[in-house]
């Protein structure tokens, strides 16, 4: 896949999610679709809160434009990246829907969990699947899993993720900056390795994220919401499971938890800290680490995300850094 291809699907998505975000932005105010304000909340007016429908919309279309393309001029003929790109488009699309049910609903933790455990199954069903494990630094080492342990370790793995960008999303700018940063990193990973589909899906997603940015930085306009934020999630999630080796290396499982190490971190955190407390794991609060800096350390908004895309640079650095070798779980995009 040439790289002329990867620069023209960012730049798709990136120009269509530029310009539906005011439509989308425009949607949600004469709806009511509003993040109100609150004392978890970081803005003191309310902004609406359906930006991921933007983000989605230049993913899309940058998907369908350049696949298409391709393929009529016989440049994707690989049947396995046509088949990942489309269950990529389906089930995002999905994660999507339920991100704007839970916008304009606001669901029950326990509903909203059960509704990413069904869309994840469905993508387990089509053929995401975390097939085994190969062990670090050795050669040849694979484990394949048994059909039960396969089926939790992608669960898990797809919960994980969309949930741990989920609770990162908390300043204007954050998710969408981190998605642009994390993500070009795991990209310039796929496209070493020859990863035609995850390539391309990474790229429509940092195009997505970076047409929605101006629109989104502090103080923003609008917001992602958890319609953005699953869907992001999901993507990423995906995107690292049909990471699959033809050969010996592979683009591993430990190379995205270190460009995503943040969120993950955040997550973990947040979890230990939550029950600790006596408190619900859902149960939102102002400790996250971008929270911290904010009313620990004096910094402002600003200051706390461009500080926070620092961090999420140097990580993905390093995880490019170790992509040469290093060993870790395989993946396959169909079974």
């Amino acid at each position: 896949m040439s790289k002329l291809y990867i620069f023209i699907t960012i730049a798709i998505a990136m120009l269509t999610a530029y310009a539906t975000t005011p439509a989308v932005r425009k949607l949600a105010l004469q709806v009511g679709m509003l993040d109100e304000t609150g004392e978890r909340r970081m803005h003191d007016i309310p902004k609406p809160r359906i930006g991921g429908i933007a983000v989605w919309l230049g993913f899309a279309f940058a998907l369908f434009s350049i696949a298409g393309f391709a393929i009529a001029r016989h440049q994707l003929r690989d049947l396995d990246s046509i088949h990942n790109i489309l269950g990529v488009l389906f089930g995002a699309t999905l994660i999507l829907v339920v991100g704007i049910w839970d916008d304009v609903m606001t669901m029950s933790a326990r509903n909203k969990f059960g509704l990413q455990i069904v869309v994840a199954s469905i993508s387990m069903l089509y053929g995401f699947m975390i097939q085994g494990i190969d062990l670090p630094f050795t050669h040849d080492k694979f484990i394949s899993f048994p059909l039960y342990v396969s089926i939790p370790v992608t669960l898990f793995w797809y919960l994980a993720m969309m949930n741990a960008i989920n609770f990162i999303d908390g300043l204007d700018g954050l998710l969408s900056g981190l998605t642009v940063i994390s993500g070009a990193a795991i990209l310039a990973i796929a496209y070493q390795h020859g990863h035609t589909s995850e390539t391309l899906i990474l790229a429509a997603l940092i195009g997505g994220a970076l047409g929605f940015l101006p629109h989104n930085f502090n103080p923003a306009k609008i917001i992602l919401g958890d319609s953005g934020a699953l869907f992001i999630g999901y993507v990423f999630a995906t995107t690292s499971i049909i990471g699959v080796s033809k050969t010996a290396i592979s683009v591993s499982l430990v190379l995205p938890i270190i460009a995503l190490a943040l969120p993950i971190l955040d997550t973990a955190v947040t979890i230990v800290r939550r029950t600790r407390a006596g408190k619900k794991i859902t149960e939102a609060d102002r400790g996250h680490f971008h929270h911290q800096l904010i009313f620990r350390f004096g910094l402002n908004v600003r200051q706390a995300v461009l500080l926070i895309y620092a961090l999420c640079f140097v990580l993905g650095a390093t995880a490019l850094l170790l992509s040469g070798g290093i060993g870790g779980i395989h993946f396959a995009g169909r079974i």
